[in-house]
């Protein structure tokens, strides 16, 4: 393996494989368009809404941008290669609509197409299965300014840009997963603001989660027009939500956060309808008029997969009291500076969000394996019998080179904890099929920029060395036994 990071300081590999998954399970990786290929304004691309966020003073930590990122886009075959090295069987990445689709209207660039073409036909060079999401949070600029999201033409934009990379790669591209986390998008995008294309409208943010689910549901229909073999999925960000005590309070609460994280997506996808709960919750902030006959029939368009993206647990509470949160006076200079008024929780924007004093990342996410089991039984137990598959899981921590390596134990430990809460997954009945871990490299990381690292490959920004880290020998080494240690 290029520049080898430092062997596993944890040794139990030596001991071999004491848990095995299934014969022919998935082992890969994932990343994202804007997030590693840079040449921003290369090939015809144009810009998306993260171009022109991330270019906006105050938007990202840093005043970093994408404009070069990994440069991927340049260094294609080197990466590839380190996947081979890695071992993986499947890659899963993501199309840049503005590199294929310069505007998000119109005819195809035979520029854009090439490049990833270029990718296909590399992976599949080296006996790795490509894996394409169609849409990671790079919406075109100009439809942005049509409307974005919340406005219901996108929806039908995307399905044309659907077609014309279905066109193009699906004689070699078998899966395909349509939007990667639409909740980010719609609710970090449209209702926090904190991600591109950062407006501030709780009702927004629910018409743009509709539209773009509206929008997966037409994608699928044209995939299946272009490519009856494909086998489609999408991919959804999802949480256990426990209540901070037994108080029906804070069960309450509890009920009101599972519902937009984890129901909102859900219920349309794999049940056709929105939970009256949720509809209740939300009536303040819209009558869902945007909501029209046969949409709720085209988001729940059969699948042939669904991809979950794990990476946290949310412990909530009930509001506080006006004692606990200061009186009236300090709630009114809080809504004046803004701290009240961008929330991604539209309808539920007091409910409190409560650490535990367990470890965290350095995203300070609490470190929460479990939570996968239960994740993914509810999915399966609660929704669908469809293959499920972990299609990102990861974690952040501060690393530094050190004699040319990089010893990231506590990544390490990560990936080997939530390994095992996956294996206990299938063993307690879940058709779990693959597991794909974030992220092959360290990358742009939206609005934190390149301050936090997921990857189990190092990049040097400036020199664009890749150095893998002590995680990625490790998985490289799980792969090649297709298991777990014993512990």
């Amino acid at each position: 393996m290029s520049n080898p990071a430092s062997p596993p300081a944890v040794g139990v590999l030596d001991h071999g494989p004491a848990l095995r998954f299934p014969p022919g399970f998935r082992w890969g990786a994932a990343t994202a368009a804007y997030q590693i290929e840079g040449a921003a304004a290369e090939g015809g691309r144009t810009p998306s809404i993260w171009d022109t966020f991330s270019h906006t003073a105050g938007r990202v930590v840093g005043g970093h941008t994408g404009d070069v990122a990994c440069d991927h886009y340049h260094r294609l075959g080197e990466d590839v290669a380190l996947m081979a090295e890695l071992g993986l069987n499947a890659y899963r990445f993501s199309v840049s609509w503005s590199r294929v689709q310069p505007g998000g209207a119109g005819p195809a660039n035979p520029a854009g197409l090439d490049f990833y073409r270029r990718l296909v036909d590399e992976l599949l060079g080296h006996g790795i299965e490509p894996w394409l999401t169609l849409y990671h949070w790079d919406l075109p600029q100009p439809l942005e300014e049509a409307g974005g999201w919340p406005a219901r033409d996108t929806a039908a934009r995307f399905a044309d840009y659907t077609a014309l990379v279905a066109e193009a790669l699906g004689d070699r591209v078998r899966h395909w997963t349509t939007l990667n986390e639409p909740w980010c998008s719609a609710f970090l995008g449209y209702g926090s603001g904190v991600h591109a294309p950062g407006r501030t409208d709780g009702a927004e943010a629910v018409r743009a989660g509709h539209h773009l689910m509206l929008g997966h549901g037409l994608a699928v229909q044209a995939l299946r027009a272009a490519r009856p073999q494909a086998e489609v999925g999408v991919t959804v960000n999802l949480y256990p939500v426990t209540p901070a005590s037994d108080a029906p309070a804070d069960r309450d609460a509890a009920r009101r956060i599972d519902a937009l994280a984890n129901q909102f997506f859900l219920d349309p996808l794999l049940r056709g309808a929105y939970p009256a709960d949720l509809l209740a919750d939300l009536r303040e902030v819209t009558d869902f008029g945007h909501v029209r006959d046969g949409d709720l029939a085209t988001i729940a368009s059969p699948l042939d997969l669904v991809g979950i993206n794990y990476y946290s647990r949310h412990v909530v509470a009930a509001p506080a009291s006006p004692a606990e949160q200061g009186g009236p006076a300090e709630q009114g200079a809080a809504a004046a500076q803004g701290v009240l008024a961008a929330s991604c929780w539209p309808g539920s924007e007091d409910v409190r969000f409560v650490h535990r004093g367990v470890p965290v990342t350095d995203m300070n996410w609490e470190i929460d394996a479990p939570g996968l089991v239960e994740t993914l039984r509810r999915v399966h137990e609660e929704y669908t019998d469809l293959p499920l598959y972990v299609t990102e899981n990861g974690s952040a921590f501060v690393d530094e080179v050190v004699d040319g390596r990089v010893d990231d134990i506590d990544r390490l430990a990560y990936f080997d904890a939530h390994l095992r809460a996956a294996h206990a997954a299938i063993g307690a009945g879940v058709p779990l099929a693959g597991y794909f871990a974030w992220s092959l490299m360290d990358n742009f990381e939206w609005a934190w920029g390149y301050t936090k690292r997921f990857g189990m490959i190092y990049v040097d920004y400036d020199s664009q060395t890749r150095i893998p880290k002590s995680s990625a020998r490790w998985y490289a080494e799980v792969i090649r036994r297709n298991g777990l240690a014993a512990q």
